[in-house]
């Protein structure tokens, strides 16, 4: 999961998808009956969907479910995203033009800067991300996130991830970077990230996209409304050289080859002290908690079950359109879970009630993601080359979101 800033290019990005667009998908078939489930329908190998109602303490509410067995030769999982961080799209669009059969939200993400007027909303997600093995992202400070508040003794860091070993599991994934100069070493604090630590240094890459920097400068680590620093610094450098500085974080994209530099405080006060011309090396890379794990795929969330035991602490008065994924089997079968946002069901589930229903359907740990208005699921009809999305989101259309979790089944 080692990433520098000068390997070379040469990956094929996605096509920027536009956040606009008609939903897809008809109205539901029919709910089964409270608590059944209808017989599982196949998608493509080892992939299936189902739907049924959930009685909740506060109604009914519908789900939908897509399983994916790890073990099928043809099936992996992968993350579905638009080709850089700072960027948001469909589900749909994202699932057909990666060729995903299907697929569901991901993370929490930058959805508003109503307290920071003027600054750009980037659209990035909160967590870590790695897509296809290649890391893209580090998670933003806890004090940063948007979404609901955490359950005790999570992070930021958590994410639901699927190994180089074929292997769904529960994990963190923390940053570990530096910038090196002659006269020494920095630590990095941020890595594509819409917010930086206070005091901080943050490296900018392509993988981020070409929107404004700025926003990695506002907030502090506990309150993510706190008014944007005032001492600030940003320093590019190509092929391993600085070759440009500013007192204000820029926007653009980044070409390949090339790390832009963004300090606060006293990282920015470091920065001020490179000159034009000087040599910098940065690394940066993400460590996950398990001893030797690496990732194909990892996103951010928060753990909801594990070892088939929900974890103390979960709420369990607070009902909404949630979106979460299962692990059973060991990590050789995923659970993709959306619930429907048709008025007839939008009282949802709890964060506990989520855990409970997850267990009931076999999984072993379980993971929370991005829901409301966001919560998306799709899926491929027989015989058809594109999803159709199964659930109605709950804002009558899909929102653009800025990755989400894809099933992919083929040869």
């Amino acid at each position: 999961m080692a990433d520098r800033h000068r390997r070379g290019a040469g990956r094929a990005v996605l096509a920027f998808l536009t956040a606009l667009g008609a939903l897809a998908g008809a109205a539901l078939a029919g709910a089964a009956p409270a608590g059944a489930v209808q017989k599982a329908v196949r998608v493509a190998p080892g992939v299936t969907y189902e739907q049924f109602d959930i009685k909740a303490a506060k109604g009914v509410t519908h789900a939908h479910v897509v399983r994916a067995d790890l073990s099928h030769p043809q099936v992996k999982v992968d993350l579905l995203y638009p080709g850089v961080v700072a960027s948001r799209a469909q589900v749909s669009r994202m699932a057909d033009a990666q060729g995903a059969v299907a697929g569901v939200n991901g993370d929490f993400f930058n959805i508003s800067e109503a307290q920071h007027p003027g600054v750009e909303v980037t659209g990035a997600s909160v967590g870590p991300a790695i897509a296809a093995g290649r890391t893209l992202k580090a998670a933003v400070p806890k004090g940063q996130r948007f979404g609901p508040a955490l359950p005790p003794g999570t992070t930021t860091e958590d994410v639901f991830g699927v190994g180089t070993d074929g292997v769904a599991r529960l994990d963190r994934l923390a940053l570990d970077g530096s910038v090196r100069t002659a006269a020494g070493q920095l630590p990095l604090g941020g890595l594509n990230q819409y917010a930086l630590p206070v005091g901080s240094v943050g490296a900018f890459t392509s993988e981020w996209g070409s929107v404004s920097r700025v926003r990695a400068t506002c907030g502090t680590d506990s309150d993510r409304a706190a008014p944007c620093s005032t001492d600030t610094y940003e320093v590019t450098v190509r092929d391993g050289k600085v070759v440009s500085a500013a007192d204000t974080p820029g926007s653009g994209a980044i070409a390949a080859g090339t790390t832009v530099l963004v300090g606060r405080e006293a990282g920015a006060q470091q920065l001020r002290k490179l000159s034009t011309g000087e040599a910098v090396e940065v690394e940066h890379r993400l460590v996950a908690a398990t001893d030797g794990a690496a990732y194909r795929l990892a996103l951010g969330g928060y753990p909801v079950l594990r070892g088939g035991q929900p974890l103390a602490g979960l709420d369990d008065t607070a009902s909404a359109v949630r979106t979460a994924v299962g692990i059973a089997d060991g990590g050789r079968r995923v659970l993709l879970l959306a619930l429907d946002g048709a008025a007839a069901y939008r009282s949802g589930l709890t964060i506990a009630e989520v855990a409970d229903t997850m267990r009931k359907l076999g999984a072993d740990d379980a993971f929370s993601l991005d829901g409301g208005g966001s919560s998306t699921l799709v899926a491929r009809k027989a015989g058809a080359g594109a999803v159709t999305v199964r659930n109605h989101p709950s804002g009558g259309a899909e929102r653009a979101v800025p990755n989400g979790i894809g099933v992919f089944s083929g040869a």
